[in-house]
């Protein structure tokens, strides 16, 4: 690391070193018995790895930056908007999925793109109405099968892919862009 870059040490019942990059910092998980030496030397091993990992994030806390935020105005017109699209998205894939779901709550979030509440209850973002087509449906899809399986067990994607085979791409896109997405309300 750089000039003997500083991690934070957090120690657990684990049985593993780990470390971890979050908020552009430097996170080592530790054991309780690991010891100072170990977990230097473990720092020091991946050294390239933690320099990497930082990097990128740096990279991404800039690109995140220069996203120009929404404006209130902005962003009732994409929960407006999402008030259409997304309750005709779940008119189409309940059947298909077979469950019958109870209101559909439309929210500007931070961090989720959607939820289901134990009531059968849906809430989306309304900031899927910047992804494309397929990310939206990936979402109501998942939500909707969460009222099958409250879970995410192998029984639970299994269902998902049934009903939206391209599952696993929106998700990647999701994955890949949708971090600039989110920080327009950041």
């Amino acid at each position: 690391m750089k000039g003997q870059q500083e991690y934070e040490v957090i120690r657990s019942r684990r049985k593993t070193i780990a470390v971890e990059i979050r908020d552009g910092r430097v996170l080592i998980r530790a054991p309780l018995r690991a010891s100072g030496r170990e977990i230097a030397a473990f720092a020091e091993r991946n050294k390239q790895w933690i320099e990497e990992h930082l990097a990128k994030a740096r990279e991404r806390d800039a690109a995140r930056a220069a996203v120009p935020k929404l404006t209130q105005e902005e962003i009732r017109r994409l929960a407006e908007q999402a008030l259409r699209v997304i309750p005709e998205r779940a008119a189409r894939y309940a059947p298909l999925i077979g469950v019958r779901y109870g209101r559909i709550t439309i929210r500007c979030q931070k961090t989720r793109w959607g939820s289901c509440s134990s009531k059968g209850n849906l809430n989306f973002n309304c900031l899927l109405m910047l992804a494309p087509e397929g990310a939206v449906d990936s979402v109501v899809v998942h939500e909707l099968c969460h009222l099958k399986e409250m879970n995410h067990s192998p029984k639970f994607y299994a269902e998902v892919l049934r009903v939206f085979p391209e599952y696993r791409k929106w998700q990647k896109w999701l994955k890949d862009h949708g971090d600039l997405i989110m920080a327009r309300v950041r």
